[in-house]
């Protein structure tokens, strides 16, 4: 069976500013199967992103200019551009941060560049490729007037609109809705979203259902849908069908 780099490389796109760093670390990842494009800053990968969108974007945190949270916060809201952090070792607040508005993972500085491959295939496990794995093709999920196609991570409002999604909603998403009417606990959402090391950051969990239930509810504030169940975790209170995809 081949695997997912036997079929295409994965395009990434490594955001730092310091060349001493960058530049072996790029031709270390080539080496390794993906392809590689780099910037040296936020407004630079804003434009590589306009052409080109990558499979996955690996971020410096601390960089003049926009830094990598502001940038990070448009890749996975505007965007839904998985994201991993690279940061320093004293930045611990920022990595939570990161987390909470939509990063997939970090690494902190200096890391070894096999862990930094592992964790780039593990997110991207999780991601859409990991969707298109686990999900036939041409079905979209349809829930309470809602649809998500999760081949194109196109979640679509009942009037037709499409209301955009960070990475991790989408995820937090499909574990709803592959489960509807289940209680879902924190540490199962955490290993199903965030993955490594999660239960370090389990308030992340109730940020990102806050931010879907807006994107989702009708009203935030008084739930139907994503309903908090005390002391159990949260649970998808309607029923999900899987229908044919409609092409846009």
């Amino acid at each position: 069976m081949n695997s997912d780099s036997d079929i295409t490389p994965l395009r990434l796109l490594l955001v730092d500013d310091e060349p001493d760093l960058r530049e072996p670390l790029a031709s270390y990842l080539e080496r390794q199967g993906f392809a590689v494009r780099q910037a040296a800053s936020a407004a630079e990968a804003r434009n590589i992103i306009a052409l080109d969108v990558p499979d996955l974007v690996l971020l410096d945190i601390m960089m003049p200019g926009e830094d990598g949270l502001s940038l990070c916060r448009h890749l996975t809201e505007a965007r839904s551009i998985p994201t991993i952090f690279l940061t320093a070792r004293g930045e611990a607040t920022d990595r939570i941060v990161g987390l909470e508005i939509g990063a997939d993972d970090y690494v902190v500085k200096p890391f070894e560049p096999r862990e930094l491959v592992a964790r780039i295939r593990s997110v991207m496990r999780r991601t859409h490729r990991g969707v298109l794995a686990e999900t036939q093709a041409n079905e979209d999920f349809q829930f309470d007037g809602w649809r998500l196609d999760p081949l194109k991570r196109r979640l679509i409002a009942a009037d037709g609109a499409i209301v955009a999604i960070s990475s991790v909603e989408f995820r937090l998403l499909m574990a709803f809705l592959e489960h509807p009417r289940q209680v879902l606990d924190r540490d199962r959402l955490l290993d199903m979203v965030q993955g490594r090391e999660a239960h370090l950051f389990d308030r992340a969990v109730d940020n990102q259902v806050s931010r879907l239930r807006r994107k989702i509810e009708v009203d935030s504030r008084n739930p139907q849908l994503i309903q908090t169940v005390w002391g159990g975790g949260y649970m998808l209170a309607a029923d999900v069908r899987r229908v044919p995809t409609v092409e846009a």
